[in-house]
């Protein structure tokens, strides 16, 4: 496990400085002048040329390249030429709010996921099972904004009116202290990762109910409850380890949509104004931030699944 784990850090590291360089050429190869557009029609020509010297825009890009590397090894990220912030301080707060809205998302569906598609599994050809295969089929089909218009319609605007529709902060504070602001935009989460899931639980358990030592537990006469608990579902969970990992890596770079529609103060509304206000430093460095999150989720999988899966555990030694 130790020389798998330190090769997962190694490839993870060399696929994070790759997309350090995707991410600086996509910035680069973006129209017009950055300094233009930052600054504007009626800036000068001093202006101008200031603002290309902070962004290095007067160097080879080889050199832009090595200079934006070096403040983001030293932690010297510069500073918004939007907001004139520090980004830093512009960045923390909002992961930290995304991190909330995540991992309160990963904490609902995750359980709610396993437990139901135990459930379908328990429950093979029939009814239950079959509606909660189409349910979980049209939601895993349908895009996270879809399903987030359809509940601010549901829950919002049409039918109920019981939630707010986007996040408007009321007073000072962390995000949690409205929670009724944070329903929407997670229970969207929840919609869009837990599908997956759930189809993935009900196939692995279906297999693993089928299986020899399941059949032999139960034909010592063991408790169904033991037979599922101690033999069915720890053996069902490493090879959806993987699956629950890789949904929520794709909330890294899915709750990029959901807090734009949102308006949710997090890193994605962040990254969309960074955009739109042609910030290049800001958009460089939150989109590497989400790739290094998006990674250490996946190495997370991994050590997950070897953890929970003895076949794999030992497959790997």
């Amino acid at each position: 496990m130790t020389k798998l784990l330190v090769r997962r850090i190694l490839s993870g590291l060399v696929i994070l400085f790759a997309v350090s360089i995707l991410v600086f050429l996509t910035t680069k190869a973006l129209p017009g002048d950055a300094a233009q557009a930052i600054l504007g029609r009626e800036a000068t020509p001093a202006r101008l040329a200031a603002v290309r010297s902070q962004l290095h825009l007067d160097q080879s890009p080889v050199m832009q390249y090595l200079a934006w590397l070096k403040g983001i090894l030293t932690g010297q990220l510069g500073s918004s030429f939007a907001t004139g912030e520090s980004i830093a301080s512009l960045i923390t707060p909002r992961m930290m709010n995304s991190l909330v809205l995540m991992g309160i998302s990963a904490a609902i569906a995750t359980p709610v996921a396993i437990v139901l598609g135990t459930w379908s599994a328990l429950r093979r050809d029939r009814a239950a099972d079959h509606l909660t295969s189409m349910v979980t089929l049209v939601l895993a089909s349908m895009p996270e904004f879809v399903v987030g218009i359809l509940l601010v319609l549901l829950l919002s605007t049409g039918v109920f009116h019981l939630l707010p529709a986007v996040f408007v902060a009321k007073r000072p504070g962390p995000i949690w202290v409205d929670p009724s602001q944070l329903v929407l935009p997670t229970l969207t989460l929840v919609l869009a990762v837990g599908p997956y899931i759930v189809r993935m639980m009900r196939a692995t358990m279906v297999e693993v109910l089928e299986s020899q030592y399941v059949l032999q537990a139960r034909l010592k006469g063991l408790p169904e409850r033991v037979v599922l608990w101690r033999h069915a579902i720890p053996n069902a969970i490493g090879p959806v380890a993987q699956v629950i990992a890789l949904q929520l890596a794709w909330l890294a770079g899915g709750v990029v949509i959901v807090e734009f529609l949102f308006r949710f103060p997090g890193i994605g509304f962040a990254l969309v104004d960074a955009v739109n206000n042609r910030d290049i430093l800001v958009v460089q460095d939150i989109s590497l931030l989400i790739a290094a999150v998006y990674i250490v989720v996946n190495l997370a999988a991994d050590v997950v699944a070897l953890a929970a899966n003895p076949r794999v555990r030992t497959a790997a030694r």
